[in-house]
């Protein structure tokens, strides 16, 4: 019983440490089969392949089959456009969880490579640092932000769940909705089957997004948190040096073999930081390359998904909106701090105080400065840039379509 206590209490803000927060994550992904810690030797018990296998099929048989037919068969037949814009939002919101899941399933080794990668980058910290310190900081606050997340997501799901139980009568998660080969869905045990094949389904809505989605808020975080902490290193670099040639140097030598002893300590802590700087940018870059693909399915998916719940009448849908709108909106965010931080760490290396240093320290420094000029950034597919601006732009593109097609059919 002691175990598990303190396997949920690592979930807390009380570990905020980058290894802690993998482990996190990846005991929630192998709920559904999919294994990010290759050192993980127990092996998935079986009874999560059973679980799996059950909801995917439930989710596929209820958001894909039943969705397509009852939006271009059923609704066609009936003209009811609310309805069809209804049931169509869910369907498609509901695939950016099959395509994650299928995705994380193929790009295992590559994602265990990265989290490999970055697991040894944390372990060149020295715990108690002031770097230490300042990347806990920083890495408290990605948890909370995870957190958040994760609860808004699965949160979603639960109350969607729980609208029947809430409402008065018989009623589904969504009343619009007829289950192929379930009529009349209101007749016992059409009831208790469409219920649970429904949540069933939902699980897979919202748990695997919920948990792939905060694995990549915990790799991007890491990332942000290390620059910010980098860019407080550079700023020390030059005041560092002062203090420890001081310790180090005796009032009888001379000065020009003070500074000497200066610009060899600040020598030694600008390769540091070069080297974990060119890392970081390699390691965020396997990153970027690794989830492009998968952000951009998923981007294309909730655009179409918002439109569709606007269609379909926000009183019909008001569930279903903070469920697509939050995704977009996170991975954005999660985009713009990284984008932040890089910038950060640029303005850094030119307040470094540079110009107190040899000509050598000057062309690392320089060196410093053009690697900084590539800002890290998250992409959707390579064609735009996860931030603030992508993320206006999609609500006002999804807006704007949204009135032209109203338009369209108040006019017919």
């Amino acid at each position: 019983m002691s175990a598990i206590l303190q396997k949920v209490r690592k979930f807390s803000l009380e570990y905020c440490d980058f290894p802690t927060m993998l482990l996190n994550v990846s005991m929630l992904l192998r709920v559904i089969c999919i294994n990010i810690d290759h050192n993980y030797k127990l092996g998935i018990p079986f009874y999560y392949y059973i679980i799996t296998a059950v909801t995917v099929t439930c989710h596929f048989y209820v958001y894909m089959f039943s969705m397509t037919w009852f939006v271009f068969w059923r609704c066609t037949e009936t003209g009811d456009l609310v309805a069809a814009m209804v049931v169509l939002s869910l369907g498609i919101t509901s695939q950016i969880g099959n395509i994650k899941l299928i995705y994380m399933f193929l790009q295992t080794s590559k994602i265990n490579k990265i989290a490999d990668g970055y697991l040894s980058c944390d372990a060149l910290v020295v715990p108690g640092s002031r770097f230490h310190i300042n990347l806990q900081k920083t890495m408290r606050k990605v948890k909370i932000r995870a957190m958040m997340y994760w609860m808004v997501i699965v949160g979603n799901g639960v109350l969607y769940l729980l609208k029947p139980v809430i409402l008065p009568g018989r009623n589904l998660p969504e009343n619009h909705y007829v289950i192929y080969g379930l009529e009349p869905m209101f007749e016992t045990p059409n009831y208790e089957i469409a219920y649970f094949m429904m949540i069933a389904g939902v699980f897979i809505i919202c748990y695997v997004p919920a948990n792939v989605t905060a694995y990549f808020i915990v790799i991007a975080g890491y990332t942000e948190s290390q620059m910010l902490a980098l860019s407080e290193e550079v700023l020390k670099v030059w005041p560092d040096a002062l203090k420890q040639a001081e310790e180090e140097m005796s009032t009888d030598r001379a000065e020009e073999n003070t500074k000497a002893v200066i610009n060899k300590l600040v020598k030694r802590n600008l390769k540091e930081i070069i080297i974990r700087h060119a890392l970081l940018i390699d390691l965020f870059d396997q990153v970027e390359h690794v989830f492009r693909g998968a952000v951009a399915l998923g981007f294309v998916l909730l655009v179409l998904g918002l439109l569709a719940e606007l269609l379909g009448k926000l009183e019909n849908t008001y569930l279903q909106m903070p469920f697509a709108f939050v995704q977009v909106a996170m991975d954005c965010f999660t985009g713009q701090r990284v984008m932040d931080a890089s910038v950060v760490f640029e303005q850094a290396v030119y307040e470094c105080q540079w110009e107190n240093f040899d000509r050598t320290n000057m062309k690392l420094v320089h060196v410093m400065m053009q690697n900084s000029q590539k800002i890290m950034s998250l992409s959707a597919g390579g064609m735009t840039m996860l931030s603030f601006n992508c993320f206006m732009s999609i609500a006002k593109g999804v807006y704007s379509a949204y009135a032209a097609l109203r338009s369209a059919v108040n006019y017919k």
